[in-house]
């Protein structure tokens, strides 16, 4: 029998090495023209100069507005996109350029659940070989403990082991969600990749996801790479926060620091549009609402990228560094990263006090567990 609860051990590093390392990350994907000879016109820069740490047992939240590059990131890091440049080190050993046997063992650690519930299952496969394909491919067990497993992952995500017969059109969205996540389980991985794993799903099925999440992670110590928009959700679930804004990190600190006291505007603006659920507290508040569009990533802006939609800096008259010079990711005390020529002016303005007035936490149902 395959035990549920067994773990893979650290093959390298240390306790306190983090499990997943990546710096400098660059993806670009090439702009084409023509239908025989196609050249290149142009190149999107959907990721650029990305670097961030991930430790065991964490949960590291990524945020930012659609396009800015989240997604991207993570299946940089799952394989799934190819990167032009910089280091993704997983325990120890570098995944950039990995190919073959080497990869497909590392991919039995890393794990991802998609966006979408439904298309991310074969709709002509049973949900019992849905949920034993990682086993089959990797050739672990033989088949009478592969169905056994399958029944227990069933169980352990809040499904009766009768759903290995049925189809994934047989199931809500959550429900499918659930067999998403059995089947990530499936190799015991030490990371699952969750890409959007609650934004397909009606408002009383996230809290479930959410704390089933959680659960799991106590149970089996897993680390997660979590892409949200819900904000909300974010700062429920995560150890540390990464916000990201056309393809850059734009700040990063744990999640109790950057909601008590983000230090970027585009972060302000971001936290001034999440509802609180008090009258009181949301009436003393202040919307900041960005001027424009996200600008193309085939054509960023020079400089800072937030620079044509800050507010802070028409409050500063609009400085000329913001235009010309593009801003390094620094280190604030106490542990709070940045990329912004101004971030203390941040701290002082009356916008950021206005619009994070509320800073009293709000939790969905449950318990936070961190």
């Amino acid at each position: 029998m395959i035990a549920l609860g067994e773990a893979s051990l650290p093959t390298s590093g240390s306790g306190s090495a983090p499990l997943l390392r990546v710096r400098d990350l660059v993806v670009h994907f090439p702009i084409t023209k023509g239908v025989l000879f196609k050249r290149s016109v142009g190149t999107v820069q959907a990721v650029e100069g990305v670097s961030f740490d991930l430790h065991r047992g964490e949960t590291l939240g990524v945020v930012g507005e659609s396009g800015c590059g989240k997604t991207t990131t993570a299946r940089a890091i799952v394989r799934l996109n190819s990167s032009i440049s910089g280091s993704i080190v997983f325990d120890g050993r570098e995944l950039v350029g990995l190919e073959g046997e080497a990869l497909r063992q590392i991919r039995r650690r890393i794990q991802m659940v998609f966006q979408d519930p439904f298309s991310s299952l074969d709709p002509r496969m049973r949900v019992g070989s849905i949920v034993a394909e990682p086993l089959r491919v990797h050739r672990v067990g033989t088949p009478q403990e592969r169905r056994a497993r399958v029944g227990e992952l069933l169980e352990v995500v809040g499904l009766p082991r009768y759903a290995a017969g049925q189809y994934p059109h047989e199931f809500s969205g959550g429900q499918r969600q659930r067999i998403g996540l059995a089947r990530a389980l499936a190799l015991h991985p030490d990371l699952i990749v969750a890409d959007e794993p609650i934004s397909a799903l009606d408002v009383s099925i996230r809290a479930q996801i959410l704390n089933l999440l959680a659960h799991l992670q106590q149970e089996f110590g897993l680390a997660y790479l979590l892409i949200a928009h819900d904000i909300a959700a974010v700062r429920w679930i995560s150890n540390r926060v990464v916000v990201m804004y056309l393809g850059h990190v734009m700040e990063q600190a744990s999640t109790a620091e950057l909601f008590r006291a983000p230090l970027h505007p585009y972060t302000v603006a971001l936290l001034s549009a999440v509802p609180i659920p008090n009258p009181v507290l949301e009436a003393g508040r202040q919307r900041i609402i960005l001027k424009g569009d996200v600008p193309s990533p085939a054509a960023p802006p020079a400089g800072c990228k937030f620079h044509p939609r800050c507010w802070l800096r028409e409050d500063l008259g609009n400085p000329p560094e913001c235009e010309e010079e593009e801003p390094p990711l620094r280190l604030l005390p106490p542990a709070h990263e940045v990329a912004c020529h101004f971030a203390e002016r941040v701290l002082e303005s009356a916008a950021q006090r206005r619009a994070v007035a509320w800073r009293a936490p709000t939790e969905p149902p449950g318990t936070n567990p961190h």
